[in-house]
């Protein structure tokens, strides 16, 4: 099995949030704290090396983990954050997840271990119903392949995930873990679901 500490983690708080009515998702509080922060409390404990990919606001999210940016111009969405991440991680697993779900599981980073076989590109959660693909563990071979497709003009995630060795990791038991804030009145819905 894959230990935890081989791997490292990356927040991607790099999108322009248009739903968000382009304020910077990750820096949005909830519960009198941005949603960075509820992120890394829950992966921190399980993380010996975690690394947030920002394209602006660099500056304020530095006072939470090292930041990276995207070397593709033009927001080409979570791929271009993947991309950073495996260009800039000294593990061959690098694992991804958005800065926008202040839930994610606790067992998160050991149930993606768990899963990594030999032959294993990528490993993407489930939930039961839907493919979470941006709650994903990368090997750095991938990185060639996902340079060539964003060269290409390519930036849906799921045909990248089509064309390498992908498995997925059971998460039907914990839903929660993908709920994620795109909008102010999901953000004020949450805030009071919780309180």
């Amino acid at each position: 099995m894959l230990l935890p500490t081989q791997t490292s983690w990356v927040i991607l708080a790099g999108g322009q949030a248009s739903r968000m009515g382009g304020q910077d998702k990750g820096l949005i509080e909830l519960d009198g704290k941005p949603l960075i922060e509820h992120v890394l409390d829950r992966l921190s404990p399980q993380a010996s090396s975690i690394t947030i990919n920002a394209n602006r606001n660099q500056q304020r999210y530095k006072q939470f983990a090292p930041v990276i940016s995207d070397t593709f111009p033009d927001y080409p969405g979570p791929l271009g954050g993947i991309h950073a991440g495996l260009l800039n991680s000294e593990t061959d697993w690098v694992g991804f997840v958005p800065c926008d779900s202040p839930q994610i599981n606790t067992d998160l980073v050991e149930r993606f271990c768990s899963q990594v076989q030999p032959d294993s590109d990528i490993l993407v959660a489930h939930d039961g119903g839907f493919k979470q693909p941006v709650f994903t563990l990368f090997h750095k071979r991938v990185l060639p392949k996902l340079t060539a497709f964003l060269e290409s003009g390519d930036r849906k995630i799921i045909l990248l995930y089509k064309g390498c060795n992908t498995s997925y990791v059971d998460f039907s038991d914990s839903p929660q873990c993908f709920v994620n804030l795109n909008t102010p009145e999901e953000l004020a819905q949450f805030g009071t679901v919780q309180s």
